[in-house]
């Protein structure tokens, strides 16, 4: 959780102290399901982050999202983070536009509130608290899964918003060749090639993908910094994945999953250096982001109603930002889990987990290298009695610089007459400090608590015939919020803390309702969210920097021959940022898709085709109207 945020690009204190403020998955969560032949769609109906082990959506007492294939392919979202701000009812913290640095905001949480798995491996920085989604391409997401709600009993420490995972390219039932190439305006263009199938016990996939843009000045003219520099800052991404399973036996499978992406953006800000110290804004400043994950993980099915599951990963975040001079952020996390599946009647399933976290960092301005191991117990029930489903977990997680914390969570699902279902679920969330919080020099204080939460939430969801609809309201009482204080005499008696420090200042109400529905009536479908947010810092009555009190998102599609053409609008109420409350905006997205055989589609898109000026946080600016043209081959050998 985070209080008032501000882009700080060239002060490199502040920056750090502000981004401050500002686990593992289940060993089942590559399960393969049921794919239609030479198509790398999944099946949406098993859903794997909610719970410990896969389920049915239609069972789970958690509000969980889910994004297929195919949804992002249909979609006018020109990034990760994008896609989920329009199909999953996040808001994003983004300074400026694709490629620049991104944070997930869900449910009123702050970016260091969410956690973002990767084929069920965490991502993103130790020492900044947060994972940076814009170092994700598009090109090689087979799915995502938005765990909306309380979810440290699962996944641990951060959880607080709720978890955002996703799921690389995965292998179809027949060897095929799926190839995309684009282009649009700013000088934007993108590739992507994905082989993958499978040929006895073996299945493999391997992707890879290039996107790059000119893009514009990332900060608006008489900023508050004086960090504008009138030229364009664009950005290259490159990503590469493979993912191979060996099935040795029936029920049993070993895999492995390698991923890899390069951010290279560019960004203005300033820089003071000698001998004059004076602030220089002309220099090339450059955030490049690598990501690498890797996982080897084993199912096995030891009897009828009990298996086994072991997963070993590895994961590097590492940030070189800067212009003549650069501050690193690395972090390498090490993950082990083992989890015991175990189905003790018709109906009942118990799950235990044990699990080991090791984050090491190198980080500038560090006097040490700050690291913390942590190791987990889970115990996860899960029952469907009748007409009822519900899921309980607990965990106990024992971080070696903050000491141990128990989470729980509980929830119930009730099917209804008429295609009705209720569901309510509470739990209990923490953060732990971020790296910076605890060790910065001159900031961070080793003595800080752990941010925790007390989260509950109802809903109610429809399904008739080609309808559905889903409302959901929720609560959340975050304590122990962590900020700056400015005032030294209540720091450490250190003449360090001169100009303040980290500290447990605040409390925080997360409080909202999200709605869903979606029709077919004949060639037209029509699809809307809308995000009702009130996130405000108890001790002031003041909303919580950078979130709108309403977010909205709605589509229609009209399907007609080999034709599809599609309108989508977002809407993003004003925000507090700063100091300023920033306007409104909203924007329109046109497309049309020709199909021109069974394996060739020609799609082109207008985004933000009434060319609003676009500020996503204060003195920094998105696109305007562009253009995009896409060609795309998928099919089997």
């Amino acid at each position: 959780m985070s209080l008032p945020s501000f882009s700080c690009h060239g002060h490199r204190r502040a920056c750090l102290i502000l981004s401050a403020v500002g686990v593992v998955a289940s060993g089942l969560s590559h399960a393969q399901s049921t794919r239609s032949v030479g198509t790398f769609a999944p099946d949406a109906r098993l859903v794997v982050t909610g719970t410990r082990l896969p389920m049915t959506q239609d069972l789970l007492a958690a509000d969980v999202v889910v994004i297929e294939r195919a949804d992002i392919e249909a979609s006018t979202a020109d990034s990760l983070a994008d896609l989920l701000r329009r199909e999953a009812g996040v808001q994003l913290s983004r300074n400026g536009g694709p490629g620049q640095s991104t944070g997930a905001l869900l449910r009123g949480a702050a970016a260091v509130n969410t956690i973002v798995l990767v084929d069920g491996v965490r991502i993103g920085s130790a020492t900044l608290g947060f994972a940076q989604i814009d170092g994700l391409s598009l090109a090689q997401v087979e799915r995502v899964e938005v765990l909306r709600g309380p979810a440290s009993s699962l996944y641990g420490a951060d959880a607080v918003g709720g978890v955002v995972q996703v799921f690389t390219r995965q292998a179809p039932q027949r060897p095929g060749l799926e190839a995309a190439v684009a282009a649009g305006g700013y000088g934007s263009r993108e590739a992507s090639l994905t082989v993958g199938g499978r040929t006895g016990p073996w299945d493999l996939t391997v992707s890879a993908g290039h996107e790059r843009s000119r893009g514009v000045s990332a900060v608006r003219p008489n900023d508050r910094f004086g960090n504008h520099h009138p030229d364009a800052d664009g950005y290259a991404l490159d990503s590469a994945q493979a993912r191979v399973g060996l099935a040795l036996a029936p029920g049993h499978r070993i895999g492995l999953v390698l991923m890899r992406s390069r951010l290279d953006a560019q960004y203005d800000g300033s820089e003071y250096l000698p001998p004059t110290y004076a602030p220089d804004n002309s220099g090339d400043f450059r955030n490049r982001l690598s990501t690498d994950v890797a996982a080897l993980d084993w199912q096995g099915a030891i009897r009828p109603g009990l298996s086994v599951s072991a997963r070993a990963s590895h994961s590097v975040d590492d940030l070189r930002s800067g212009g003549q001079v650069i501050d690193r952020f690395k972090t390498v996390r090490q993950q082990q889990s083992l989890q015991v599946n175990h189905r003790l009647g018709t109906g009942l399933d118990a799950t235990v987990a044990l699990e080991r976290l090791d984050e090491s960092t190198q980080a500038s301005g560090f006097a040490v290298d700050p690291q913390r191991k942590s190791t987990a117990a889970v115990l996860a029930l899960a029952g469907r009695p009748g007409g009822w489903s519900w899921q309980a977990d607990l965990r106990h997680d024992d971080p070696s610089d903050v000491g141990p914390v128990t989470t729980g969570r509980a929830g119930l699902r009730r099917a209804l007459t008429g295609g009705w279902r209720l569901r309510a679920l509470a739990g209990t969330t923490f953060r732990v400090p971020s790296f910076n919080d605890l060790y910065y020099p001159g900031y961070g204080v080793a003595t800080l608590r752990p941010e925790r939460g007390r989260s509950v939430e109802a809903g109610l969801d429809w399904r008739g015939g080609a309808s559905s609809a889903a409302l959901t309201v929720y609560r959340n009482r975050v304590s122990d919020l962590i900020g700056y204080e400015a005032d030294a005499a209540l720091c450490p008696a250190d003449p360090a803390y001169a100009y303040g420090c980290a500290r447990n200042i605040a409390r925080a109400t997360l409080q909202g309702a999200s709605l869903a529905a979606q029709h077919q009536l004949g060639a037209l479908g029509l699809k809307a969210r809308l995000e009702f947010v009130d996130a405000k810092d108890d001790s002031t009555g003041q909303r919580l920097n950078r979130r709108a009190t309403h977010q909205s998102h709605g589509s229609a599609e009209w399907r007609q021959g080999n034709w599809t053409w599609g309108a989508h609008l977002l809407h993003l109420g004003a925000r507090p940022d700063g100091g300023v409350m920033l306007a409104s905006e909203t924007t329109l997205d046109l497309s049309a898709q020709w199909r021109l055989n069974r394996h060739w589609t020609l799609q082109t898109k207008l985004l933000n085709a009434t060319d609003r000026d676009l500020q996503p946080v204060r003195d920094y600016q998105g696109l305007g109207r562009q253009a995009w043209l896409v060609l795309r081959h998928a099919g089997s050998f």
